[in-house]
C-alpha cells in the first residue's frame, strides 16, 4: 500500500525522541495535511477516566479538545466510552440533544466535520485521535485508511510506556500533564463537599462552563487553594483577595 511522503514522515517520527517532553513526537500540522483535514489532536485516558491532550494542532483542534475535556461530551468522550469510531461528516445535522452544550461552541469555532478514532487494544480504549475540518462532508477512503494507520501507530507508541507515560496514567501530582491537576482538584472537591469524586468532577465542569473558563484553570485554582467547593448554599468560596468567580 502506497503511503505519501508527508504521512510517512509523520509515522516515522511519532515516537518521541530523548529531547521531547511529551508522549508523542511528529508534527500535527504535517499530519493534518497528509490526512486532508484542517487539524488533528490526540488525547489519552488516565486510570481515573480523565482525558489528556497529548498532541494537537493549534487553533480549533486544541480548543475542541479543551471543550470536550471541560464539558465531558462530544465525539471524543463518546469514542472513549464505546471504543469505536464516531464519524460526524456534518455537525450542523447532528440533533441538538446529542451534545447540547458542545455543538454551538464547535460551530462558533468554524468546525463543520469531526472524525474521531479510538486508540484501542482489543476492547480497551487508551485514548482518541480526532480530525476536524471546516468544510462538512465525509472523509474520503484514502484519508480514512491513513487515519487508521496513524491511530494504530499512536497506540503502539503509547503502549511502549516509560516514565512520562507511567506518571501520566497514574495522574500523579508531579506529572507535567494538566490532567494531573484536574485529578488532584477532583479529590480535593470530593473532600470539601463530601461527595464522590465522579460528582466532584461534574461540579468542576459545571463551574468552569458557567464562568467561561477551562476546566484546567478552575482545577488550578482549587489546587492552589484560591477556590473552595465547600458544600453550602452559596456555592464555591474564593480565598480572600484571590477572587476567581468573575463578574
Amino acid at each position: 500500500m502506497a503511503v505519501d511522503s508527508d504521512l510517512t514522515a509523520v509515522l516515522e517520527s511519532l515516537r518521541p525522541t530523548r529531547a521531547d517532553t511529551g508522549l508523542v513526537g511528529a508534527d500535527p500540522e504535517q499530519c493534518a495535511r497528509a490526512l486532508e483535514v484542517d487539524g488533528v489532536a490526540a488525547s489519552v485516558t488516565t486510570d481515573s477516566g480523565l482525558s489528556e491532550v497529548v498532541w494537537a494542532c493549534g487553533g480549533a483542534s486544541a480548543r475542541l479538545e479543551e471543550l470536550q475535556f471541560t464539558l465531558g461530551q462530544g465525539p471524543g468522550p463518546q469514542t472513549s466510552a464505546c471504543c469505536a469510531p464516531v464519524l460526524v461528516p456534518d455537525l450542523a445535522r447532528v440533533p441538538a440533544g446529542r451534545w447540547p452544550v458542545l455543538l454551538p461552541e464547535a460551530t462558533e469555532l468554524g468546525i463543520g466535520a469531526v472524525f474521531c478514532f479510538p486508540l484501542a487494544v482489543g476492547g480497551a480504549c487508551l485514548g482518541t485521535l480526532t480530525l476536524q475540518r471546516a468544510a462538512p462532508g465525509p472523509l474520503a477512503d484514502a484519508p480514512m485508511t491513513d487515519a487508521w494507520l496513524v491511530a494504530n501507530a499512536l497506540t503502539a507508541v503509547l503502549l511502549e510506556g516509560g516514565p512520562p507515560r507511567d506518571a501520566f496514567a497514574a495522574g500523579q501530582k508531579g506529572s507535567d500533564f494538566y490532567g494531573a491537576a484536574v485529578h488532584q482538584a477532583s479529590g480535593m472537591v470530593s473532600v470539601q463537599a463530601g461527595i464522590p469524586v465522579s460528582r466532584a468532577l461534574l461540579r468542576l465542569r459545571a463551574h468552569a462552563f458557567r464562568h467561561g473558563r477551562s476546566l484546567t484553570e478552575v482545577a488550578g485554582d482549587v489546587v492552589a487553594r484560591r477556590l473552595s467547593f465547600r458544600d453550602d448554599e452559596n456555592g464555591p468560596d474564593t480565598a480572600a483577595g484571590e477572587g476567581t468567580e468573575g463578574p
